[in-house]
């Protein structure tokens, strides 16, 4: 039934930390995410789901910004192209070099979708995106304890 079904959402949007403007990336990330509703109309696509990147660089960090996120939902794979479509046009608002989104469902197994930038990044508002999808499903084994 459609309504027990779980999905969990997941992945990250990676940025180079070392390219000009650093903090004006930064800056411009953080904006577009902290744009997001706290609560969005189904499906879910909200700020609350993001980790918020800080404009000055952590010591910690190397040479790459990652943006992770994750969610869990109630079969969210029959609303995909919903949630795809936000998801798209939050990356249009960003700078990135690539974005990944893992799709975990019980019915239809992992959908990983991938999207790399055509030049060094992407830049907000710059030209159409390609996405690829690569699908895998692994049976489960059920035992009655």
């Amino acid at each position: 039934m459609k309504g027990d079904q779980e999905s969990i959402v997941y992945g990250c949007i990676k940025d180079v930390n070392s390219l000009a403007g650093g903090a004006d990336r930064r800056r411009a990330n953080r904006n577009a995410i902290l744009e997001l509703p706290s609560a969005d109309e189904w499906p879910f696509l909200c700020r609350d789901m993001f980790s918020i990147p800080t404009v000055k660089v952590k010591q910690s960090q190397y040479h790459t910004d990652v943006i992770h996120f994750g969610a869990s939902y109630r079969a969210v794979e029959y609303e995909w192209d919903q949630w795809m479509k936000k998801f798209e046009e939050l990356l249009a608002r960003m700078y990135w070099v690539s974005a990944t989104v893992h799709l975990e469902t019980e019915l239809s197994g992992t959908h990983s979708f991938s999207w790399e930038s055509d030049g060094l990044c992407h830049e907000p508002g710059s030209g159409n995106m390609q996405v690829r999808c690569e699908w895998t499903h692994e049976g489960r084994v059920s035992r009655n304890l």
